[in-house]
């Protein structure tokens, strides 16, 4: 795109939670389709504000919600810490947080509120998954290596096409939990793919990070994920 991106934090209500977000964007007034980028348990990093530029940068209005703002914005590094914050927050808590930010992104005058579509990692990629299953508003879903939801029920309200995105050498969410997902799509007839890659661990696409990181799976994933959001969303 050769539209320059703006980048700012916003504020918005959760019940009576204030959310911060932070929001790349094309400098455009035309209406945009949007994709919301669901962070990982370290918190609104940097890694994830850049992923949220290069969806910028293709055209959507991004953004990326601090799920930690209830939890006064955490940040961190340090993985034991990241665990407790992630398991201190309840997931219907972060659902209701995700609902708020597809409400906030309706009232974007540059965002065209039908076509909205999520993406997150790690727990993002979990919540990235469970959020078309309450909320109808979200159009497309790319769950990089999330967990599944078990038992399978809440897969029936999914009201999105799926993109699910893991590596094989995975510690974190197993080949069963996969073979789950698969077997729940083809159950409740939802529209999904899941693609798989040899030899990756969890978190192959955290570019900052070399212990984890794999380019080859992770342009290939970005290219797909390109791909699907423009089938769904358009751009």
């Amino acid at each position: 795109m050769a539209e320059s991106i703006r980048e700012i934090t916003v504020q918005y209500p959760s019940g009576n939670v204030t959310m911060k977000a932070f929001v790349a964007a094309p400098q455009t007034k035309e209406k945009r389709p949007a994709v919301i980028v669901i962070q990982e348990w370290w918190g609104l990093t940097d890694h994830i504000k850049n992923i949220a530029r290069r969806y910028a940068a293709e055209g959507y209005v991004a953004i990326a919600p601090d799920l930690y703002s209830r939890l006064g914005h955490a940040l961190t590094t340090d993985a034991g810490e990241a665990g407790k914050l992630m398991n201190t927050l309840k997931q219907e808590d972060g659902l209701t947080d995700l609902n708020a930010t597809v409400a906030y992104l309706t009232s974007v005058p540059e965002v065209d509120g039908a076509r909205i579509g999520v993406t997150g990692f790690c727990m993002g990629g979990s919540y990235a998954l469970m959020l078309p299953c309450v909320n109808p508003a979200i159009k497309a879903a790319v769950p990089f290596y999330g967990q599944v939801p078990n038992p399978d029920a809440p897969l029936q309200k999914l009201s999105a096409p799926v993109l699910y995105l893991y590596g094989e050498d995975d510690g974190w969410i197993t080949k069963a939990d996969v073979q789950r997902l698969a077997a729940a799509l083809k159950k409740y007839n939802k529209p999904g793919e899941i693609k798989t890659y040899p030899g990756a661990p969890h978190a192959f696409f955290r570019d900052n990070d070399p212990s984890v990181y794999r380019p080859e799976a992770a342009k290939d994933a970005w290219g797909r994920t390109k791909a699907f959001f423009k089938q769904h969303l358009g751009a």
